[in-house]
């Protein structure tokens, strides 16, 4: 496994990935779980987030603490299913700007088409989490680096829940200067470009569209 690579062993989102898997599971629970399960994963993301010290007044006292010496993050959603961790990450980090690009997998090519990109004015100074839940074929992710790397982003780290072993290799080879951070490193792709055993159309299971 690439160095670059975090694939996350926590018991609390290898339940939360079985729940998502079900095909009971309803969308309400499914948006829910997707939230909980982005959060879970920003702990380890948002690591190397820089601390200063401060001084703070306690009840009883004068205390030396570290806040946060950073407020510049970026959300970046892949649309649309990259919206559904959005808020997840919000929920952690309620000052992080967001931006959104639009790509769509072209189901006879597997190429990733751009429909949508409105990102922060200083996107450049930001450290961009870029969402996206499945990491299959690699396309889409691999289409919005290259995006944002043409947006001048020299900080970037990229999310999902469920990844190809195809996905992996591919965005690796493509930025191997990025890290991945992925819930699940799954089976294989299938002959259409699904994951295996995946979840099916995570965007289809969180807005309820299938």
């Amino acid at each position: 496994m690439n160095s670059n690579v975090t694939i996350f062993d926590h018991p609390l989102i290898t339940h939360k990935i079985s729940l998502l898997r079900d095909e009971k599971t309803s969308s309400k629970e499914f948006r829910e779980l997707v939230e909980e399960v982005a959060m879970l994963m920003a702990y380890e993301v948002f690591r190397d987030l820089p601390l200063k010290e401060i001084e703070v007044k306690t009840p009883l006292t004068v205390a030396k603490t570290k806040v946060l010496a950073c407020q510049d993050v970026a959300v970046v959603p892949i649309l649309r299913a990259g919206l559904g961790m959005t808020n997840g990450i919000l929920a952690l980090f309620p000052t992080a700007k967001v931006g959104h690009i639009g790509l769509y997998r072209d189901h006879e090519t597997l190429e990733p088409k751009e429909y949508y990109c409105k990102l922060p004015e200083d996107i450049a100074n930001r450290k961009v989490i870029l969402l996206d839940p499945m990491l299959a074929t690699g396309g889409s992710a691999i289409a919005a680096v290259n995006f944002l790397k043409q947006k001048n982003c020299k900080d970037i780290k990229f999310m999902c829940m469920i990844a190809a072993p195809e996905g992996i290799e591919a965005f690796t080879k493509a930025h191997p200067d990025i890290p991945v951070y992925c819930a699940s490193k799954d089976e294989k792709l299938n002959e259409i470009g699904y994951i295996v055993p995946g979840l099916g159309d995570a965007g289809d299971r969180i807005f309820g569209t299938k």
